[in-house]
């Protein structure tokens, strides 16, 4: 079933109540119907035979229009799916603890998040030239092969590369997680995987986006290429999920 909402580029959560007739994975999805690969949220909830489940859906940035689609996975059908409840709350202004350049950078990765999976190929530029995103078709080594980093952050940042092949497949919160990992490798002149991680992650939770994403986005390439997960990347993903157990205790 899909359910439209003025959104009008309005923060707000969805609080939703739905319940199974039958065991089923139900997907949820939020996005804008006049754009292609711009999903504001995205999830597979798995239901029990006559089971409820409450879900919050925030929406820190939103288009002007949107569609709320609830399914089967199994089939893509709505049959058994029923809503118990269905509110829009709007959204308090997020406390943002950054510099003033981190946050124009957070709002020019919010902007590119939101038409990355249709603008073409090229180079965008922040309102007052700032930043620079080189959206590439994919990222590739000296020898022209692909690797697997959806995006990284040049040694003479402000400019980032970004694989435009892996970005259309990632929802919209998913993006602005990975662009603000980037941002943070420059803000804090390190290489550090873990303190760009932890950074970004920080700065994402700040402007209210869904804590689930955020652990999608820590393993979304893990998941692509399951043959390179060592120690470090599970020690990462662990890392990621303990400190966003501790946000959300501080919140």
């Amino acid at each position: 079933m899909i359910i439209p909402i003025p959104a009008n580029r309005e923060a707000f959560t969805i609080a939703l109540t739905i319940r199974a007739k039958h065991a089923m994975p139900v997907g949820i999805m939020v996005y804008d119907p006049n754009h292609p690969n711009t999903h504001y949220f995205r999830r597979k909830v798995q239901l029990d035979r006559g089971q409820e489940r409450n879900i919050q859906i925030p929406l820190p940035v939103t288009a002007e229009y949107l569609e709320l689609e609830l399914y089967d996975k199994r089939g893509y059908t709505e049959e058994g799916i029923t809503i118990v409840d269905f509110r829009i709350k709007k959204m308090i202004s997020p406390q943002i603890w950054a510099s003033p350049e981190q946050q124009r950078y957070m709002d020019f990765s919010i902007q590119f998040a939101q038409k990355a999976g249709y603008v073409p190929a090229g180079f965008y530029d922040s309102p007052d030239g700032e930043f620079l995103f080189q959206y590439l078709p994919d990222i590739v080594d000296a020898y022209g092969n692909e690797l697997i980093t959806p995006a990284r952050t040049h040694r003479r940042m402000p400019r980032v590369q970004i694989s435009m092949r892996l970005f259309k497949t990632f929802s919209i919160p998913v993006r602005v997680a990975i662009l603000s990992h980037e941002g943070c490798h420059w803000f804090l002149n390190t290489r550090s995987q873990q303190t760009a991680d932890l950074c970004g992650i920080r700065h994402y939770l700040d402007y209210g986006f869904p804590k689930i994403e955020a652990v999608y986005a820590a393993t979304k390439i893990f998941s692509l290429y399951p043959e390179l997960i060592g120690a470090a990347q599970v020690q990462r993903t662990k890392d990621i999920i303990a400190f966003i157990d501790q946000y959300t205790l501080a919140a």
